[in-house]
């Protein structure tokens, strides 16, 4: 069974910096690529940055030159590094993990999902 524990959400004001970390567990084919993705109130669920098993990035227009994906495979652990945040940055951050050896940045390429962690960023 696939577990993804999501950690590292708060509160911060604009301008600050935040480490979203996502604990996974699981056999290692299920998490193969593994993605962000945030979701804020009445909005639909997006894409904010993902990574192959290769270790390929991709990233949303809206965040790339300040966040940061990456993985440390002997830990088991997903990091997203924000940084510069802005007010539109608020929302719940998802960890999400694929059996795919590519990754995307669409919701329903993913067969795993964790819980959520909250990121609320006042001007």
């Amino acid at each position: 069974e696939v577990q993804l524990v999501e950690s590292g959400g708060g509160s911060v004001q604009a301008g600050t910096s935040l480490r979203l970390s996502c604990a996974y567990s699981g056999p290692a084919s299920s998490t193969r690529s593994m993605a962000w993705f945030r979701q804020a109130p009445d909005k639909e669920r997006e894409g904010v940055a993902s990574i192959s098993f290769a270790g390929t990035t991709d990233y949303a227009s809206s965040v790339k030159g300040r966040f940061a994906i990456s993985r440390d495979n002997t830990k088991n652990t997903l990091f997203l590094q924000m940084n510069s945040l802005q007010p539109v940055d608020t929302a719940m951050y998802y960890c999400a993990a694929a059996n795919k050896f590519a990754s995307d940045m669409s919701v329903s390429w993913y067969n795993y999902w964790g819980q959520g962690t909250q990121v609320t960023v006042s001007s």
